[in-house]
């Protein structure tokens, strides 16, 4: 609401102060454009004319949870929830200010109340906050793990564990690639942190981003960032974890795994590798290769299940071998090249790797400027190889030495970037295989013209 349509109706109240719809209307107005302190006076001054209205009551509960007063926010609520029937709408604030004051299991009772006298008032993000605030408050002693059957019931041995990780890392601690990040925040981290928003234009929280690039550039860094970024749960799916010798095994592991995602929600499910499991099926001999592939494709799709809250990223070094309906909308919608990191992220990068180890004057800059297609596992190469020159001069010397910018600029010397034996497949693909212009990105970054 626009502010001379607040003004309006200010002066309507002051026209008509006994009309109680109207000083509703007000009072909510306010509190919806985040003029809190003005919506609690409101609904203070409502009430004193009506003090038994219970959405007056329930309104000024939120004015005060929003203005960061929990505790008076949950007196007046206690107050709510045991006086006669509240209705759906008491339970579901209720619920979020429990969460708020640390209450999950209280919080998670007011939401199922208010769920049930209301299925319509089901928020999947809240739902998940309280799934998370509860598996916190928990503490298991060990981190959760998904146990896979690798073959019949009588072969424990041969059980796989696929780890479930909170990571404690976030784009800050992701040198440069802000091309990258950009993309990831719109379709994964905004939805959950602008839920309101995302909601008013229809937009899910949930689909795909497949990252791809020459390896060691950050892919599997950058999707474990990203599960930080959100605090939610983060599930890394390798080839190995899915594939099975026996029949149905392979999509048997892959359902359970997405299943667990979706028990988890949100949670950030990255796939390494994902050319291997969802290879082009024009390419394939054998069924059991479809049938994973067509299992992959449902289980994005949701088939039977809401995906909403599950995050997925996937990581390939050659996209033009995964198949064509991975591509379509709903799925990896979005498809980011992930180039080896500028000269500004290899200075950064680097620091990043120096971090709490003995250094002298180093000049990054100059270093980064040396480092040309290097990725961030060739420049973490250089770092290791700097620092065993230097660990065998301090064990001559008796003491321990900083690492100086020559030692650095010596390693390089050292190591040759890995990256352009991928440029140079990659090349190929992009002149001669690029009809949809899905590879310009590595034209353009070897400046070569279409």
């Amino acid at each position: 609401m626009e502010p001379q349509d607040l003004q309006h109706l200010h002066e309507a109240i002051k026209a008509s102060p006994d009309n109680l719809p109207l000083r509703k209307l007000y009072a909510n107005a306010l509190l919806k454009n985040n003029r809190f302190d003005e919506a609690e006076a409101e609904f203070k001054e409502a009430l004193k004319a009506w003090p038994n209205d219970v959405s007056l009551k329930t309104g000024l509960a939120e004015a005060f949870y929003k203005n960061g007063k929990t505790s008076v926010a949950l007196i007046l609520m206690e107050e709510l929830t045991e006086s006669g029937q509240p209705p759906a709408q008491v339970w579901l604030l209720y619920a979020r200010i429990l969460l708020k004051a640390g209450g999950a299991a209280a919080a998670k009772d007011a939401y199922e109340k208010a769920t049930l006298l209301d299925p319509s008032l089901r928020d999947n993000f809240l739902e998940s906050e309280i799934n998370i605030a509860s598996q916190k408050q928990q503490a298991p002693a060990e981190p959760e793990k998904i146990k896979l059957s690798a073959g019949p019931d009588d072969e424990a041995d041969a059980e796989r564990i696929v780890d479930i990780e909170r990571p404690k890392i976030g784009f800050d601690d992701v040198g440069g690639m802000e091309k990258v990040k950009e993309p990831i925040r719109m379709k994964i981290i905004f939805p959950l942190t602008h839920t309101d928003l995302y909601k008013a234009y229809g937009k899910k929280i949930g689909g795909g981003i497949l990252l791809y690039g020459p390896p060691g550039c950050g892919k599997t860094h950058l999707a474990r960032a990203t599960a930080g970024e959100v605090n939610s749960n983060f599930i890394i799916v390798g080839i190995s974890d899915i594939l099975d010798m026996y029949l149905g095994q392979s999509e048997r592991n892959l359902a359970a795994i997405f299943q667990k995602a979706r028990d988890l929600k949100p949670c950030v499910l990255f796939f390494d590798e994902a050319d291997a499991l969802g290879a082009n099926r024009t390419d394939m001999r054998h069924s059991a290769g479809r049938h994973l592939i067509n299992q992959f494709l449902d289980e994005m799709d949701g088939v039977g299940h809401d995906n909403e809250g599950v995050l997925i990223l996937a990581a390939t070094n050659a996209p033009w071998h995964l198949d064509p309906a991975f591509r379509r909308p709903g799925r990896f919608d979005r498809i980011i090249f992930v180039p080896p990191p500028d000269e500004p992220a290899r200075a950064s990068i680097l620091e990043i790797k120096l971090k709490g180890k003995p250094v002298g004057n180093l000049n990054l800059a100059r270093i980064a400027q040396q480092t040309k297609d290097f990725s961030g596992a060739d420049l973490e190469a250089v770092v290791d190889i700097a620092i065993e020159s230097k660990l065998e001069e301090s064990m001559r010397k008796g003491l321990p030495l900083p690492i100086e910018a020559d030692d650095l600029l010596n390693a390089v010397k050292r190591h040759r970037a890995t990256t352009k034996e991928w440029f140079q497949t990659a090349k190929n693909y992009a002149l001669f295989a690029n009809e949809a212009g899905l590879y310009d990105e590595i034209l353009e970054y070897l400046g070569i013209k279409k």
